[in-house]
């Protein structure tokens, strides 16, 4: 005999479905943090080429990234630790949308469109995102290891 699964219980600071019922620009500082996934696709060193404008992601991981939790290890101190952090707001979230991969959430509620099955909000577990191959946990290695001239040997697709 199978059990039923357990109902999912809402964060209590969360709002149910809060990213189909308000603007970003509406949402509390904790329902923003919320959206992150996790998949560190955005904390991926890219590469941009100069006389297109076109830009590649590398599995290069910005010197802040724990690969294995694929979470930023001083999240409070980014800014001033990597200058060239983006600070994702729902003001810088336009400029972010050219290099925000395709399954960023922040990207998928901007374009109207909803979160997939896999993201936390929506299947209840923080390691949907690994478990469904969508984050780059166990395929990146750390800024500090690669010359910034072998970069481009680390150049792989978006959603590889």
């Amino acid at each position: 005999m199978a059990c039923a699964p357990r109902p999912k219980r809402p964060k209590p600071d969360l709002r149910p479905r809060f990213w189909r019922r308000y603007k970003l620009g509406e949402l509390t500082p904790v329902e923003w943090e919320a959206l992150c996934d996790g998949c560190a696709k955005c904390c991926l060193i890219k590469l941009e080429d100069e006389d297109t404008g076109a830009l590649a992601y590398t599995s290069v991981a910005c010197r802040l990234l724990d690969t294995g939790t694929c979470r930023c290890g001083n999240y409070p101190l980014r800014r001033q630790l990597v200058p060239a952090c983006v600070v994702l707001t729902p003001k810088t979230l336009r400029e972010a949308m050219a290099w925000l991969p395709s399954t960023c959430a922040y990207r998928l509620v901007a374009e109207g469109r909803d979160l997939y099955r896999w993201h936390p909000l929506i299947s209840g577990d923080p390691e949907t995102v690994h478990s469904a191959g969508i984050s780059r946990r166990g395929r990146m290695v750390p800024e500090y290891e690669v010359a910034e001239e072998d970069l481009e040997d680390h150049v792989i697709e978006e959603d590889e």
